[in-house]
């Protein structure tokens, strides 16, 4: 599983001129699932997104989490974040997860993150989406199950 995270001072998606979810300040997070990923790797990759220490305290230091700032989390499933450039000019989307796992997995990782208390606003998976975001920082954290 692939998850990118960019802290924002606000983020929306919109489905066909139809806002979606939209959240505050907090982290977008585009996520996208492999094969071979469970459950598990989503919940796991959910508490690291909401534990780590990337907003600012009081001194300017990245010493505060999601949790600690009261921030809320936009999840946009991403499949795009598994192609592989390689070879050609075209990207290989192959080891993407097929839509029904990645589809459980995405909503894994926002009910996790939900459970945490953290409140979640949804892209629609498989719809084209216009994706809204102010990067605050910008700080940008890629998280990778597989490195």
């Amino acid at each position: 599983m692939r998850v990118l995270l960019q802290r924002v001072t606000r983020a929306g998606v919109s489905v066909g001129g139809e806002v979606r979810g939209s959240v505050g300040p907090g982290l977008m997070a585009l996520v996208g699932v492999g094969p071979d990923d469970t459950a598990d790797v989503a919940r796991t990759l959910a508490d690291k997104s909401v534990d780590l220490r990337i907003f600012r305290d009081d001194d300017g230091r990245t010493n505060r989490s999601l949790l600690d700032t009261g921030g809320a989390v936009l999840v946009v499933s991403q499949f795009t974040l598994y192609g592989d450039t390689r070879k050609g000019r075209r990207p290989s989307f192959i080891h993407a997860a097929p839509p029904e796992l990645a589809a459980e997995l995405v909503e894994v990782f926002a009910q996790a993150i939900e459970a945490r208390g953290v409140t979640v606003g949804r892209g629609e998976f498989g719809a084209e989406m216009a994706v809204e975001l102010v990067n605050d920082g910008p700080m940008t954290i890629w998280l990778d199950s597989d490195a």
